[in-house]
């Protein structure tokens, strides 16, 4: 029997154990292809996650802090294209959404290596370790001590001006941010980063020594996005700034799917839309959405409502740390109002998601229409269903407006549920990104 969507929810939002290690059956070990690296990656509820979580939630409880969780993360995308590049954050104490990611990859880091397991994050770009010592860090942590090719990079380093918010520790470079509700401080460090067969010498990455909050992944995350400290800029000779990855449906029994470092063995067919630059915010991958469709009949979205705006950060990205659509307000509810003449059922709700049925109805599709490419959604990406009842979900809401946290989302996220079951290809140098489906098993 598949594993429950209440149980899939649980482990986003639940304070995460990791003194229960993965599964000894499981083969965290890549699947090598000449010219290229293929990862598992594990949703954190996997029998081979060491994250799985150990109580118990309501399905409306998890639906309603996911909510919550989604909506801290997107004001988070938000305001990073109005804070300037050289403010310095400040280390925040108090009470915090947790906000940790939902699909991990094993890396190990050191030599001897030490495995950590990463969470992937195509909206960061440096990777972020635990170490030694760290206050607020979780009790897994890489220990420098132990690898003689570890080593501190001092201020006069060039990365140290591609950190945000830099700063001289003594000699060493530090930097401090904010991520999701969460601040760290995390000193500019190099060691070697084994990524299946691959070993990287002298990878870059922050050796965190200060957390508050709970939204930094525990074990550490892999920066995936654009900027010159993310994993395709520092490995762009070795896997030519391309990845893949696809991402295991909650009916998975494993929760497993695969993250594709390099072009070789990516798929031959796939329709491609141009991949948009935001100077602002480099790192994230925008794409032009020009429509949305309910089975085969054109939603009429409001004219300028999915335009790309670089001076404020309007567009569609997608991200692989939400787990539900978002879309602005104008044209969330073009959608949302088109999908329910189609289902035409009466609507109840459950907080953000206002567009949800008691007892079976029948799902249309739905179809982001990109330049140049559709990405078409079956019912397990449009709908949240309980499985300790009747009620099913839309699995999208509206972007925070006006008054919600400290600043109005301005970008439609496409977010992991609706991305499950396809592979996803982010080709930088062809700037150009390509989706098809595939299961992710």
């Amino acid at each position: 029997m598949a594993p429950s969507l209440p149980l899939l929810l649980l482990t986003l939002l639940l304070p995460i154990s990791t003194k229960a290690g993965p599964d000894p059956q499981c083969t965290w070990s890549g699947q090598d292809q000449p010219g290229t690296t293929t990862l598992p990656v594990m949703h954190v509820f996997s029998p081979c996650s060491p994250f799985r979580p150990r109580a118990s939630m309501s399905w409306e409880d998890t639906v309603l802090e996911m909510d919550s969780r989604d909506r801290a993360r997107l004001i988070y995308l938000s305001s990073q294209l109005l804070v300037p590049k050289k403010s310095i954050v400040p280390l925040a104490s108090g009470r915090q959404l947790l906000q940790s990611t939902t699909y991990i990859v094993r890396a190990r880091v050191g030599s001897p290596a030490q495995t950590m397991f990463v969470s992937m994050d195509t909206s960061n770009d440096a990777a972020w370790i635990p170490c030694s010592g760290c206050v607020g860090c979780s009790s897994t942590v890489f220990n420098p001590a132990r690898s003689p090719t570890f080593r501190s990079l001092s201020c006069q380093a060039a990365q140290c001006s591609q950190v945000p918010n830099p700063r001289c520790a003594g000699a060493n470079c530090a930097f401090n941010m904010t991520y999701g509700s969460s601040t760290f401080l995390a000193s500019l460090s190099q060691d070697s980063l084994a990524l299946a067969a691959d070993v990287v010498p002298g990878y870059t990455f922050g050796c965190l020594r200060h957390v508050t909050g709970s939204s930094v992944p525990p074990q550490g995350l892999l920066g995936l996005g654009r900027g010159p400290l993310s994993l395709m800029s520092q490995t762009q000779s070795l896997y030519k700034s391309t990845f893949s990855y696809c991402l295991p449906s909650y009916k998975s029994l494993n929760f497993s799917g695969s993250l594709k470092l390099g072009p070789a063995g990516q798929p031959l067919r796939m329709t491609y839309t141009p991949l948009l630059t935001n100077p602002r915010r480099p790192s994230l991958y925008y794409v032009n959405l020009i429509g949305v469709r309910i089975g085969r009949h054109p939603v009429d979205v409001p004219r300028g409502a999915l335009a790309f705006n670089p001076a404020t950060g309007a567009g569609t990205v997608i991200d692989s740390g939400i787990a539900f659509t978002r879309l602005v307000a104008p044209v969330y509810e073009a959608v949302r109002d088109a999908f329910r003449r189609r289902v035409r059922a009466p609507v109840s709700r459950l907080g953000g998601f206002d567009t949800c049925y008691v007892g079976k109805v029948v799902v249309p599709t739905v179809t982001f229409v990109f330049e140049g490419m559709n990405m078409t959604l079956g019912e397990e990406n449009v709908m949240i269903h309980s499985t300790s009842g009747s009620l099913s979900c839309l699995a999208m809401a509206a972007a925070p407006g006006a008054g919600v946290g400290t600043v109005d989302s301005v970008v439609n996220v496409i977010a992991t549920m609706q991305q499950q079951n396809h592979r996803v290809v982010f080709d930088v140098p062809n700037k150009r990104l390509g989706v098809s489906r595939e299961p992710c098993t």
